[in-house]
């Protein structure tokens, strides 16, 4: 088993204490124990792996172990060992084998255990240099995001585990007393019953005051002194035919009207319109397995079917455990 040091204290318990002095284990609030993860992979993963699950780390900030360091002659019962003390409640797995990568999401420390087919992924690097304008300010992580599920209401007992997991694996909210100035970020699960794939999109999330010219917006938020040079009347500015058109057109279905001021333009009582803008990672995933216990125990769900392709299960299973036989191990080194 490895050894958990701090650089400072030099022992893993003053590791737990001060984690735990930094990040409480309850809501304040509503009382709820506050999920928390780990992020880690099983087996050797090429760089892009590598860095979709740094991204999938910063997703799940602020309660998660953002440098969580794996090395070599470690299993699972050792990532669990250190779970329990620091009140993490989920895994989230990276593995990979010659079919396909997989990502496997488990309730510690019984299960269930999901496991994830990924046909396809795009990092949240990539996602940044397809956009004219990326936005990811640096506070956009201080808070966790918001979950919303579409299409898993079919009735179906591997849908319903999968509703459940997703929704546990980040806090809930009191919409009697969350503070809007918290909500940046949203992560949108939509499942398409046709193709059996989940669609994993992750947000940022910012309002803008519905009739207000973009310029004008700008002045407000930035702060900056306008060229005024040009103009003769300080009017100009807003009224100016062309100087900068109206916000762009407002869907009423995504109009909120605020309960409290939010920022410098957002006011109580007036209308905002919500954006999203995608900030990655992104995936397509497919729900393949669904087990009763921690990443083992009876299989509850197979897509495969439970004697058909029973020889492809069992080699991919061997994949994986082969492959995690060289595994990597845990060492939090987080600030």
């Amino acid at each position: 088993m490895a050894r958990f040091k701090n650089k400072k204290k030099g022992i893993f318990k003053s590791v737990v204490k001060k984690k735990q002095q930094q990040q409480p284990n309850v809501d304040h609030i509503t009382g709820d124990k506050i999920p928390k993860s780990f992020v880690f992979s099983r087996g050797k993963l090429p760089p892009p792996l590598k860095q979709l699950e740094m991204d999938l780390r910063k997703l799940m900030l602020p309660y998660t172990a953002l440098k969580l360091k794996e090395k070599k002659r470690n299993n699972l019962k050792d990532f669990l060992n250190v779970a329990g003390p620091m009140g993490v409640t989920h895994f989230l797995i990276l593995s990979k084998t010659e079919a396909a990568p997989y990502l496997r999401v488990a309730r510690t420390p019984q299960g269930p255990t999901l496991t994830f087919k990924i046909h396809e992924y795009s990092l949240a690097v990539d996602v940044a240099q397809s956009q004219l304008h990326p936005r990811c300010p640096q506070d956009l992580f201080k808070n966790p995001p918001l979950i919303v599920l579409s299409g898993f209401g079919n009735g179906d007992q591997h849908l319903k585990l999968a509703t459940i997991m997703f929704q546990n694996i980040f806090p809930a909210i009191d919409i009697n007393t969350v503070n809007l100035s918290t909500c940046q970020r949203i992560v949108l699960l939509h499942y398409n019953k046709d193709t059996k794939l989940i669609d994993f999109r992750h947000y940022s999330i910012r309002l803008q005051p519905v009739g207000v010219s973009r310029r004008l917006r700008k002045f407000v938020q930035n702060h900056q002194v306008p060229d005024l040079r040009s103009l003769q009347d300080v009017s100009d500015f807003v009224t100016r035919a062309g100087y900068g058109s109206e916000s762009e057109a407002d869907d009423e279905a995504a109009m909120v009207t605020l309960t409290s001021d939010l920022g410098r333009v957002n006011r109580a009582s007036t209308k905002s319109a919500v954006k999203l803008q995608e900030i990655g990672p992104r995936m397509t995933l497919q729900l393949v397995k669904v087990e009763e216990g921690l990443c083992s125990g009876t299989v509850i769900f197979n897509e495969y079917g439970p004697v058909g392709d029973q020889k492809k299960d069992d080699k991919e299973a061997k994949n994986q455990d082969d492959s995690e036989e060289s595994e990597e191990d845990v060492e939090d080194e987080e600030d």
